[in-house]
Order: structure tokens, then sequence, then C-alpha cells
């Protein structure tokens, strides 16, 4: 193997200290693209997930894809129907819906559950109801909803099961609008993450609502459940939820610095736990890591030296903006290498993939990124091929 340093690229910004290396490789070098792993730290939720929403990379996760009861967290899927519903114009803040009596029995006043405290036959304005489901963990809000808009709540899940597929949310199911008990309201805490940042990314016009902390309806005065709104921490949604099956959960996100985290918490003991063990674990992602920029969109990371060409070298371009999150611990130990098979033969096409960007560091899995030709480069003619081939026979030399 033959190991290029490149200094060009060890002089900028965050490269300083990277170590950052070309290497010619016999075989070719394949990973997944923005691999990630999460570091250990013990929680007291039976299950726990949390992830940089900007680098995708995951902080924690304690049995991820375990199918849970979601309580009132899967209210957000609720919602994320609703906030589409507005997006496509389908739906204004001021439509009113009718607030049947099956939504007063089922979710009002007399189930003795969450509730807005709606009136049978009462007309609400929709901004009220999301702001109802969102604050108040209304119930009955969430049933007027869904029948309003599907025709019925058993419809409704139907739209939310479907929904999920197409998010990504492989292991989530619906039965009701509201997460009241039932074995086929089934989550996961990946899946809420997903439908977290789905919120937080397509409708940033409604995602304010959820960091509103009071709401008062019907002259009744509640206040928003998620605890970490309560301190000064950045947090900003998104929804708890409880049942005696479930325990208590928190799907939470907070953004500070530039950077935000998303995180699920289920089956905690008690209120005072959900608080307490959000606050601790959210507290620990910000401040055990922080995102790193090495590399800009179309920026040269290096040269690719060529064989059989009209050129010596061919510069190799990135794709994207590539920022990466690290344990603050690691990032001294943070390497940045091009692994390539080469010489390359010629012809290379402008945009042909030709080498990887591979960043290791201790505690996280090798982050792999691919490179592209920056030009053409077209092969050399027969005489040229010849007198390549003698150098290389005769000196050692290749190109």
């Amino acid at each position: 193997m033959l190991a290029i340093h490149l200094q060009k690229l060890l002089l900028k910004k965050e490269k300083a200290k990277m170590g950052l290396r070309s290497t010619f490789l016999a075989t070719a070098f394949t990973a997944s693209l923005l691999a990630s792993t999460s570091h250990a730290i013990d929680t007291s939720a039976r299950e726990a997930f949390m992830i940089d929403m900007k680098t995708g990379h995951i902080l924690l996760e304690k049995n991820p894809d375990v199918s849970m009861p979601p309580a009132s967290m899967s209210k957000l899927m609720t919602l994320y129907l609703v906030f589409e519903r507005l997006k496509d114009g389908r739906l204004t803040l001021d439509d009113k819906f009718t607030v049947s009596e099956r939504a007063w029995r089922k979710g009002g006043a007399a189930s003795g559950s969450s509730t807005m405290f709606l009136e049978p036959r009462q007309k609400v304005r929709v901004e009220d109801l999301i702001k109802g489901i969102i604050i108040q963990s209304g119930n009955d809000a969430c049933i007027v909803v869904a029948e309003a808009v599907a025709g019925s709540e058993k419809n409704f899940a139907v739209e939310m099961t479907e929904k999920a597929r197409e998010l990504g949310m492989e292991h989530s199911t619906f039965s009701n609008a509201t997460g009241w008990p039932d074995p086929g309201q089934r989550m996961t805490p990946r899946d809420l993450s997903i439908l977290a940042e789905a919120l937080i990314t397509e409708f940033p016009e409604y995602y304010k609502f959820f960091a509103e902390k009071n709401f008062k309806y019907n002259g009744i005065r509640q206040s928003n459940r998620n605890p970490l709104l309560y301190k000064t921490m950045g947090a900003d949604g998104l929804k708890t939820g409880h049942t005696s099956e479930a325990g208590y959960g928190l799907t939470s996100s907070a953004e500070r610095d530039g950077r935000r985290l998303i995180l699920v918490v289920n089956g905690l003991n008690s209120v005072r736990a959900r608080s307490s063990e959000s606050e601790r674990l959210m507290e620990w992602g910000f401040r055990e890591f922080n995102n790193y920029s090495l590399f800009k969109k179309g920026e040269e990371v290096t040269q690719a030296e060529l064989w059989l060409s009209d050129k010596q070298s061919v510069a190799l371009l990135i794709d994207q903006d590539v920022e990466v999150t690290l344990p603050r611990k690691s990032r001294r130990k943070m390497k940045v290498s091009v692994q390539y098979d080469g010489p390359i033969p010629a012809p290379v096409k402008k945009g042909q993939e030709l080498a990887k960007v591979v960043i290791t560091a201790p505690d996280v899995k090798d982050i792999v990124i691919p490179l592209y030709a920056a030009e053409d480069a077209e092969r050399l003619g027969f005489v040229g091929r010849l007198g390549a081939a003698l150098k290389s026979i005769i000196w050692g030399v290749t190109g």
C-alpha cells in the first residue's frame, strides 16, 4: 500500500488534526453510508432512543425496535395527518368540526381520560383542536378530528397505519386516534423518532404549537404535560404518553447551538421519573457529543492517479455536505482517509464514482462517503499506451 499525506486538507477548518491520507487499495472498499452507533449510558426507561437529527447519528438505543404501547404519543400521527391537510389546503385553521356524542362519551369529561372538555354538538375550530390534542392531550379532540376528516375513527386509524408505512415506520400499527389501550395500537421508539423528525421538518409553521405551555378552552385552563418545556434546555416539543400498560413515556426534541436531538423514552414508573430521566438523557446527549463539519458539497478532497490517460490525475469531488456527530472525547483520534483501487485506468467520465472518504473514530462505526471525478479523462491512443507500457516495464512508472 502507498499512503500519501494530503497536507493541503490538513490545513482546512476541522481537518487540521484528522490525519487525512489517501491510500491505494488492491480491493474495493464498501460500507454503509453514514453508519452510526450508540454509546453506553444506563437508563431506567424500559425503551429509549436518541438521535441527532442533522447527522442521523444514534446516540442512545435501548430496545429501539420493540413493539410497545405508545399511549398518547401516538397522537403525533393524528397531528401529522391534520398538519398534512392544512399544508395541502384541504383544511384551514379556522375550519370548524362538530363534537359528536361518541367523541364526548369516549373522550370527553364523561370518559375520565385526558380531555379537552368539549361538549356534544359544539363546533370547534381546527386550531383549537390542535392545541387541545397537544397541550391537553384531549382524547375528545382526537376523535372529533378523526370523524371529521375520515368519516370514522376506524377509517382514520387505517389511514394512520398507511401513513406510517409511507414514512418508513415499519413496525407501527394503529387502531384508534387517541392512543387508548388496544392490542392493535403499537409503535417502536425508532418509529416515534421518525415521526417526530417528519413533524419538525415538514411542518415548521405548525410545529410551534408543541412549545405552547398552556391552553384554556370552555373556561378550563390546562398545562402542557411535556416536562422539558419548563426547563432551560432548548426543548420545544413533542408529546407525553401514559397508560398502566405503557408506563410513562415522552417523545421530545430540543435544539441547542445548532444541534437538534430527538429523544424517545417509555416504560418509566412515574411522572417524576419521566421528567428527571428525560432531562438527564437529553443533557447527556448535548454534553458528551458534538457535530463536526468536514467537507462542503462540491469540494475537492484529493487527486486520484490515472493510468493510460492523457492526464496524470483527476480531482475527486464530494457531492454532499459532510457533518458527523462524535463523542467529544473521540474527536482528537478521528481520522479521515481516501481509499480507491488505483491507479485508475482511463477512460474516466465526469461524475464517475472513483473513491471513498472513510471517517473513523473510537466508539463510532466507519462513515463512508463516495467521491466522484471532477472531469473527463480520455484514454491514450495506441502509441501513447505503448509508451506508457514500456515506461512501466523499464522504470516502474505508471501514467
